[in-house]
């Protein structure tokens, strides 16, 4: 349980990164996924839920 609240920690510090160390980028992120159909939202989401796998998989070994 306690390796589930290292990763949640983990992914707030890398998005706070992003937010706070660049905003203006954030902004066209965001502006660029708005404007992305579903579909090609869903296929990224799916890739990175795979490629977080992955890198969990290695890492444990």
């Amino acid at each position: 349980m306690a390796e589930l609240w290292i990763a949640v920690g983990l992914m707030l510090a890398a998005e706070g990164l992003l937010y706070g160390g660049f905003p203006k980028l954030a902004k066209r992120i965001a502006e660029t996924v708005l404007a992305m159909p579903e579909a090609h939202l869903r296929l990224a989401g799916v890739a990175s839920i795979a490629l977080g796998v992955v890198v969990v998989w290695l890492a444990r070994g």
